[in-house]
């Protein structure tokens, strides 16, 4: 299990047919959300983060976390690198559809700082937030912020992770929808 932030460039976005082991991931922040027939767990780990979603016997797990982190490959459906702008959609059993679209984006520094404090900002008016502590010389710590919006037949997950190193910011827009 890690337990500090990675570089960026090793992370990677996961879709699982399963539940994994809360036990793998160091979580700092943890909803859970229950609408209609749906129902889903959200947490911010470490590396980002990680939505367990449920319907009717289904189960899928959206996991942003590094490369090498210690994850199964059984009943993994997508496995994925930040580069650029990339989106995917699956299709699921009973006509349930998860669609994600995310990207790996380097700023200057002024605007990264500047998109840094948004987030912050916004966490304390609605979403999840943790600011995590600075290491080395860097005065302010990475960022991680999910806003979820829940609708009877969809969720949305919005996750926005910072890395002050490298001035990059993770972006992904998760759509769970039932059929």
């Amino acid at each position: 299990m890690l337990t500090v932030r990675p570089k960026v460039a090793e992370l990677v976005f996961q879709l699982y047919g399963r539940s994994l082991h809360p036990e793998l991931f160091v979580t700092h922040q943890s909803r859970r959300v229950k609408r209609g027939d749906y129902e889903a767990k959200i947490d911010i780990t470490s590396a980002g983060h990680v939505v367990t979603w449920r319907y009717a016997g289904l189960t899928l797990t959206e996991v942003a976390a590094a490369a090498n982190h210690p994850l199964p490959e059984k009943r993994r459906l997508m496995l994925r690198r930040f580069e650029g702008q990339q989106s995917e959609c699956v299709e699921c059993r009973g006509g349930v559809c998860y669609q994600v679209a995310f990207q790996l984006e380097t700023v200057e520094p002024e605007i990264f700082w500047n998109f840094q404090q948004e987030l912050a900002d916004a966490g304390r008016q609605q979403g999840m937030v943790h600011r995590f502590d600075a290491g080395g010389r860097l005065a302010l710590g990475a960022l991680s912020y999910i806003n979820v919006e829940t609708r009877r037949r969809n969720l949305l997950v919005q996750a926005f992770h910072t890395f002050p190193r490298d001035h990059a910011i993770v972006k992904s827009q998760s759509m769970f929808q039932l059929p």
